[in-house]
């Protein structure tokens, strides 16, 4: 698969292109706002940013949202935050929904310790209850994007917790710096 060059206005402002022309992108699918397996996922992502930039990632993320839903959540994020309430990059990408995504055994870890961790703030009215826009049975997807377009690694998540870690994405972009 190649992608064709494109600019998306980010979340917090500015545009983000896609692809770059210097580097990799790392281009994730998400599920709606203020996701908690989303959020637990994406803050190793966070956590972790520095080190993906050390090795030429820019990261891209998308959400079936509103720019509007998505702010509260992403204001700390280092990273260009796309929103697609009409889901329109799901459906060129081949990202799914199903009931799979949350009814799968593997995911009820992580959904239940996100909703524990989520709770707190917005108890303490912090933040916005999550509003899933677009539904909550979104699947994940992770792409690698090479500079000329092409998709040189991929994922699609089979459950709401199935993506690449931080030490996978680092393995694929290792990789493909070995080889040239």
């Amino acid at each position: 698969m190649k992608v064709s060059a494109r600019e998306w206005e980010a979340v917090l402002g500015g545009t983000v292109r896609v692809p770059d022309p210097d580097r990799l992108v790392h281009l994730q699918f998400r599920r709606f706002a203020g996701c908690p397996v989303c959020n637990l996922h994406l803050r190793s992502v966070v956590q972790r940013h520095d080190e993906i930039d050390a090795h030429g990632i820019t990261e891209v993320v998308v959400f079936h949202s509103t720019a509007d839903e998505l702010r509260p959540y992403v204001a700390d994020f280092p990273f260009a935050v796309i929103g697609d309430p009409d889901k329109r990059l799901y459906v060129e990408f081949g990202v799914e929904s199903a009931r799979r995504s949350v009814l799968d055994p593997r995911a009820w870890g992580a959904m239940v310790f996100g909703i524990v961790r989520d709770l707190g703030p917005v108890l303490r009215g912090r933040r916005p209850l999550p509003k899933p826009t677009g539904g909550r049975l979104g699947l994940p997807a992770d792409f690698l994007i090479a500079p000329d377009g092409l998709v040189v690694a991929e994922k699609l998540g089979q459950h709401a917790y199935d993506q690449w870690s931080v030490d996978e994405l680092l393995t694929h972009a290792q990789a493909l710096t070995s080889k040239n």
